[in-house]
């Protein structure tokens, strides 16, 4: 008893196996392409590393902020390792932003009135209410590293600027 394959049969079962052929050919250059594409090269650790070097670069800090003690030390350091400075630097360095303008009644520099008033307290104190700071104006006003006496040649600056 045998089966007879009618010719249709076979051209059937024949292309099947030629698309089967085809898929497994297929899947096997996808294979190999996959692994090329995802291969561990040398080269791809070199411009990674390279990345990650700039990368580091890019998100480094510019500056370092010390506090406490180091803090203490280094603006201590810097103080008597330099010159006491002019009335005149200290005043362009720390006192003309609120004194050029007046900024929240700080006498301007070259108000004769307002200075007058303010010169009748004597030098030394103004130079106890610019150590302890009035109204707006803080301790020192905005120059913290000013020593006394730099504070106190400032005063003088201003209070000569303004006729005093």
């Amino acid at each position: 008893m045998g089966f007879d394959v009618s010719a249709e049969d076979k051209s059937t079962v024949n292309t099947i196996m030629v698309v089967l052929g085809i898929l497994a050919v297929m899947a096997v250059g996808f294979f190999f392409a996959a692994s090329f594409v995802t291969s561990d090269d040398s080269d791809t650790e070199t411009i990674s590393e390279r990345a990650q070097d700039k990368i580091l670069d890019n998100i480094r800090p510019i500056g370092e902020v010390s506090v406490g003690a180091v803090a203490a030390t280094a603006v201590a350091d810097a103080a008597a390792s330099t010159e006491p400075r002019s009335g005149e630097q200290v005043y362009t360095a720390s006192c003309l932003a609120c004194h050029a303008s007046g900024v929240a009644g700080a006498p301007k520099l070259g108000d004769n009135a307002a200075w007058s008033t303010r010169a009748a307290k004597g030098i030394d104190g103004l130079l106890a209410t610019a150590i302890s700071g009035i109204n707006a104006m803080p301790p020192k006003g905005t120059c913290a590293t000013c020593s006394d006496d730099e504070l106190k040649v400032a005063i003088e600056y201003m209070l000569e600027q303004s006729g005093l």
